[in-house]
């Protein structure tokens, strides 16, 4: 955990959009990487898909979930996409 919260601005796409009920949203976290902000996210929303199954992009690159967060980042939780 961080000394203070920061602001994270997240995007949320398929599933999750569904899951969670908006696109986007700014939330002040403790959480330091993708995957704790996550684990935080699920527990308050209740995301049924496991952290292990989502992609994450901080700007526009995918990065580790264990990837260090800093305040502002944009993240963006991509579920896993069927398609042909």
């Amino acid at each position: 955990m961080q000394d203070t919260p920061i602001t994270i601005n997240l995007r949320y796409f398929a599933v999750l959009r569904d899951q969670r009920g908006v696109a986007d949203e700014v939330l002040s976290t403790d959480a330091t990487t993708p995957r704790a902000l996550y684990q935080e996210l699920a527990a308050t929303y209740n995301f049924t898909l496991p952290v292990d199954r989502i992609g994450v992009a901080i700007g526009d690159e995918f990065v580790a979930l264990d990837q260090s967060l800093k305040n502002g980042d944009n993240v963006t939780f991509i579920p896993p996409v069927a398609g042909g």
